[in-house]
């Protein structure tokens, strides 16, 4: 029996936080004022700050990495559409759908998408995951 089957799933939430924000703005340096200046971001398109899109995509990092494909799985490639803003304040579900399994290969790829709390799809993707064997490391 392979160790991971077809449409299996994985998911977790988490709500973003003005701390959030500055502490992503700060680490990545992406001080673009859309995300962190009320007063730019109202004359937008968004009418409000917004997040930084790889603050949302940096969920699937830990939920790949620590759920599924799980621990000691390294990112080999990932896909990523933004399709709506994350507002601070907006809980998010990431979740990964096992797509293929190459046991033979060490490889599986998902479907990665996060969702708010309205369940509206903000990102879609897929990704590539190198996994370790059973009882071994990558």
């Amino acid at each position: 029996m392979a160790r991971f089957a077809i449409g299996e799933q994985a998911s977790f939430s988490r709500t973003i936080t003005e701390t959030d924000i500055v502490l992503f703005a700060g680490m990545s340096g992406d001080y673009n004022p859309v995300h962190i200046d009320q007063q730019y971001a109202k004359d937008t398109r968004f009418g409000q700050r917004i997040s930084h899109g790889l603050l949302t995509a940096s969920m699937l990092s830990r939920l790949l990495g620590m759920q599924l494909p799980g621990i000691g799985s390294i990112y080999k490639d990932q896909t990523i559409s933004f399709t709506a803003p994350v507002l601070i304040g907006d809980t998010i579900t990431a979740t990964a759908t096992v797509l293929e399994y190459q046991e033979e290969r060490g490889i599986i790829r998902l479907l990665t998408e996060c969702t708010n709390q309205h369940g509206k799809v903000v990102l879609t993707g897929t990704a590539t995951m190198l996994v370790p064997r059973e009882g071994a490391k990558v």
